[in-house]
């Protein structure tokens, strides 16, 4: 659990109040959690020390030695346009259950959530961020909370379709990648969850019969909140669309974003197959086997640029700046998240 106290300011009680969620942490919880990111670290290193071993050093440096600023700029450009449309959806979100936050608190918020995502070595410390920050509006923690979780349901199945999308483009292309229907079946997966959560409510009702059996009221009042916000979405089907949409654009702009990566080391990386390489190395990455996807990511780009015919360092390289380059964006958020604080 993080403890965020500050966040805001002192009379803020939305902000502090995550910390009653869970009690503090014992020592043996703190170990465990010690010994976790210590194996996470391990995998890392790991993984890229193996995607390295195999990795000409002096011709990784010499792809960096190629980098154009122009593109470089370009590709930033993109990622600020992802976080636009992203906090653009959030909104939307908020709105259809009748909250009201500026677009400017949700800016704040959402930058610095990418930075808490980016330098925590875990991938829900943003989400955090996000729910203490519309809590008070929202007037619950659990409205706040089903809120960014329907936005990261959107989401995900965005990013299922278009790298199933990308799958079926590159079969077009004559390049068969082994293993792209997996991601195909994944986003069906997801269009069944959509579809549960969004125009089932019976189905949904009854997986969570069970959680009511305990007849634990803390439990059954959450409950109750999280099917009337899902009712309200229903009520709201232009909301859920518009944001849906704007998951989809997110995606797209991401897969952009890496392609203007490689054009910027003079590696031509066609879009069709981008698409097909970041979703399946963003949705690899969800998996919390590494620090925030440091090796996981550089091996899943290397067994597709390998398979594209561009080599192991070139994957190398994209990755790592493409990684750097959002580390230096969400920076930004760091700087706030530290002005807020005073």
């Amino acid at each position: 659990m993080l403890y965020l106290k500050g966040l805001r300011s002192a009379d803020d009680l939305t902000a502090t109040s995550v910390d009653d969620l869970a009690p503090p942490p014992s020592r043996r919880s703190t170990r465990s959690r010690l010994l976790l990111v210590a194996l996470k670290l391990g995998l890392s290193l790991g993984l890229l020390s193996f995607v390295l071993r195999n990795t000409s050093l002096e011709a990784l440096w010499r792809t960096f030695q190629r980098v154009q600023p122009l593109w470089i700029l370009a590709a930033m450009s993109m990622h600020g346009f992802m976080v636009a449309v992203s906090v653009w959806r959030w909104r939307l979100l908020l709105e259809a259950q009748h909250v009201r936050v500026s677009a400017r608190t949700l800016v704040e918020s959402f930058w610095v959530a990418l930075f808490f995502n980016n330098f925590l070595p875990s991938n829900i410390g943003g989400d955090v961020v996000r729910i203490a920050d519309t809590s008070k509006p929202a007037g619950s923690k659990t409205l706040a909370t089903t809120v960014v979780l329907v936005d990261r349901v959107l989401g995900l199945f965005a990013l299922l379709s278009v790298g199933a999308l990308g799958a079926i483009a590159s079969r077009a292309a004559g390049v068969d990648i082994p293993g792209t229907m997996w991601i195909e079946i994944a986003a069906l997966g997801a269009l069944a969850l959509c579809l549960v959560l969004f125009v089932a409510p019976s189905l949904l009702e009854l997986g969570l019969r069970p959680l009511r059996w305990g007849g634990h009221a803390w439990v059954n009042e959450r409950i109750t909140t999280l099917q009337h916000t899902l009712s309200r979405f229903r009520e709201r089907p232009s909301a859920l669309a518009g944001a849906l949409l704007g998951a989809v654009l997110v995606q797209g702009v991401i897969v952009a974003f890496y392609a203007l990566t490689a054009r910027s080391l003079s590696i031509p990386l066609p879009l069709v197959m981008a698409g097909v390489l970041v979703p399946v190395a963003l949705v690899i990455q969800m998996a919390p086997v590494s620090i925030n996807g440091f090796g996981v990511r550089e091996a899943v780009f290397s067994f597709f640029f390998v398979r594209f015919g561009l080599g192991v360092e070139a994957a190398v390289a994209v990755s790592l700046l493409g990684t750097a380059l959002i580390m230096l964006f969400s920076l930004g958020g760091g700087a706030l998240f530290l002005l807020r604080r005073h």
